[in-house]
């Protein structure tokens, strides 16, 4: 997050109006809704995990107890249990 002078992209109007609320603090104004991207879908990492849950659900299908799958996967039998009988696909 980087700062930016008010004076420089608002009208003189809307700071004023500001100013009636705060001034001379630092003041973040969010992203709209619309903007908000999920956790990982630029880096990619969302994709890996729903590839290696995808992978751990089959596993547990196919007999592979929580137990195996948490020590294979690294994870706590927790974790393993929350993946495997989420709903989510």
């Amino acid at each position: 997050m980087k700062y930016i002078n008010a004076n420089k992209v608002l009208p003189e109007n809307l700071i004023v109006e500001i100013q009636k609320y705060v001034q001379g603090e630092t003041l973040y104004i969010p992203k709209q809704e619309t903007e908000y991207r999920k956790w990982g879908t630029l880096s990619g990492g969302r994709r890996l995990l729903d590839h290696r849950n995808t992978a751990i659900k089959h596993s547990f299908i196919s007999g592979s107890s929580i137990q195996q799958l948490a020590k294979k996967y690294y994870l706590s039998t927790e974790t393993i249990k929350k993946i495997v009988y989420s709903q989510k696909k």
